[in-house]
């Protein structure tokens, strides 16, 4: 089990931004990763910060720390722009870039561009145009496509990406099209649980839906010729019933991150203390959770 931490791009970079990403680095975190939102929920009125760039500093101030988002989607971006930041970014960090991405949702930032809202089909509908495409950008040199959504003309990539075939995918799905996607392309799948038991649900009755999303992405991975093995397990946390309650105490989570193991998931992305918002922690709890919960899985 690995642990990992999600940091939010709300403060200044030399406001205490890019301490934040050096003490994940210090505490131990297999990687740090972040939104990518133009605003998000409670934090839209507030500072937020492009996560590209965001992460393009923190590549700059860490060594070790594997760097993300969690996720990208096609709300607002395009997989020819999106392909050669990210091969730039790759480069910038040494190697250390994973993509998370999703098909996105009705935030924020799925109407900033003026366009009407797409349907949960529509949705999918791109995601599964913009995946295979974002791929083949990151892993041939020139690349044309006309597709029902996106296009390409002899798009260069070169030299690619740092990381060979290209910077790995940890594919955001629990519906069978995102899962197929996931055995196909991801070299991680992630995970929030199911959005349904978040309000009124129980530890278990999660535990029992996180189980099924486990055993259809197995199933996708049968239908695609993978071994489901090859894919890592990422729960991005704090949206089961639990929410923020496995952050109360280091014995909480350890409980909470055993159960999770025993279900299959490789690794757990906790998000970084902010006061006064759904994410607020004990720093000095998560902290202890960072340095000493992995040792005590066993």
């Amino acid at each position: 089990m690995r642990l990992s931490t999600v940091i939010l791009p709300v403060r200044r970079w030399h406001e205490g931004g890019r301490d934040q990403w050096q003490r994940a680095e210090d505490l131990g975190f297999h990687a740090a990763y972040t939104y990518d939102h133009l605003s998000w929920r409670s934090f839209r009125d507030g500072p937020w910060f492009g996560a590209l760039p965001t992460l393009t500093a923190a590549a700059t101030a860490t060594e070790r720390l594997r760097l993300g988002t969690l996720v990208t989607s096609p709300n607002f971006r395009h997989p020819v722009t999106l392909a050669k930041e990210l091969i730039s970014l790759d480069d910038v960090s040494g190697g250390r870039i994973t993509l998370g991405i999703g098909a996105g949702g009705n935030g924020f930032d799925a109407t900033t561009l003026g366009q009407d809202p797409w349907t949960p089909r529509e949705r999918a509908d791109r995601f599964g145009e913009f995946v295979p495409l974002l791929d083949r950008l990151l892993t041939e040199d020139a690349v044309s496509h006309r597709g029902a959504f996106y296009s390409a003309e002899e798009a260069r990539n070169i030299p690619g990406c740092l990381q060979r075939p290209r910077l790995p995918f940890a594919v955001a799905a629990t519906g069978p099209r995102g899962l197929r996607l996931a055995a196909r392309h991801g070299q991680a799948w992630v995970t929030t649980g199911d959005p349904k038991l978040y309000a009124k649900g129980t530890a278990e009755q999660s535990d029992d839906a996180l189980r099924g999303q486990v055993a259809r992405l197995g199933a996708a991975c049968a239908e695609a010729g993978r071994d489901v093995t090859e894919l890592d397990k990422v729960l991005l946390t704090g949206f089961t019933p639990e929410r923020s309650r496995p952050l109360e105490s280091l014995d909480a989570f350890v409980d909470f991150a055993g159960r999770h193991r025993e279900l299959g998931f490789t690794e757990l992305a906790l998000h970084w203390p902010i006061p006064d918002s759904d994410f607020a922690a004990d720093q000095a709890v998560f902290e202890r959770i960072a340095t000493e919960a992995v040792a005590q899985l066993g």
